[in-house]
């Protein structure tokens, strides 16, 4: 496949354009050129060393994952931003990068995944930032308790041998869920406008112990790296119906 076909393809189906203005990482193709041929693509969670070299190691014609290299802005490619660099030009690696994207994507995204996971229905776009949204909310068939929930995640995420852990302060039985993966407990309060019994995220902080205690909400913090591989996978999947020999660098950091 054509390498500014596949960059192309993708900008196209995740609507890369639209989070421009939104997201703090510059989505796309963020190293490497477009001109080439793609036949075997790398998929991961994290642009990191492991995962560039394990691309380098599979024979991969290109590197696709949801954290990237860029942040903000990239002044300098030294120390640890040239270690990532260097081996992905040498092999001549170009690396696409989805970030918010790929969290808010329907049906191909992390909150999307987990959503199928849990088989929510009547499901409805949520987290909002600037005109777009990374996450999902939506009803279960039946409810589910607190610590049922939880155990059903531990079990199907990749979670570096990490519990999931709760913060057990809503309703028993949990019937409406949202879920905004990675890093969302700053979206608390807008679960709780959207009459959600659960968040469910990656990662918390302090303040959300006591955001969510008055609240009257169960959060339910599943890991970062556990919570964003679904979206990364699908993207595998497509590539693969796109007729491309595929690899998934699995690379669980317990956080």
């Amino acid at each position: 496949m054509d390498r500014a076909d596949f960059v192309d393809s993708l900008d196209e189906t995740l609507r890369t354009d639209e989070y421009a203005d939104v997201d703090a990482s510059p989505n796309g193709l963020q190293v490497g050129r477009r001109e080439g041929e793609v036949e075997t693509v790398a998929f991961a969670v994290d642009a990191a060393a492991a995962t560039i070299d394990a691309a380098v190691d599979a024979g991969a014609d290109a590197l696709v994952t949801h954290h990237g290299l860029v942040w903000g802005g990239l002044d300098r490619v030294t120390g640890r931003e040239y270690e990532r660099v260097e081996p992905l030009i040498r092999h001549d690696i170009p690396l696409y990068v989805s970030h918010l994207p790929l969290d808010g994507h329907p049906t191909l995204g992390n909150a999307a995944g987990i959503a199928d996971l849990l088989d929510l229905h009547a499901r409805e776009p949520f987290g909002e930032i600037g005109p777009e949204t990374v996450g999902i909310a939506g009803e279960r068939e039946a409810p589910i308790g607190v610590d049922a929930l939880a155990d059903l995640l531990a079990d199907e995420l990749e979670t570096g041998g990490e519990g999931v852990q709760t913060l057990a302060f809503g309703p028993e039985e949990i019937e409406r869920v949202a879920v905004l993966t990675g890093s969302g407990v700053d979206w608390l309060d807008e679960a709780v406008a959207a009459d959600a019994d659960a968040l469910i995220t990656g990662e918390g902080k302090q303040q959300a112990y006591h955001e969510a205690r008055e609240a009257g909400i169960n959060v339910l913090l599943a890991g970062h790296y556990a919570t964003e591989t679904f979206g990364v996978r699908s993207l595998q999947a497509l590539a693969e119906e796109w007729g491309l020999d595929t690899v998934f660098v699995d690379h669980p950091t317990g956080l």
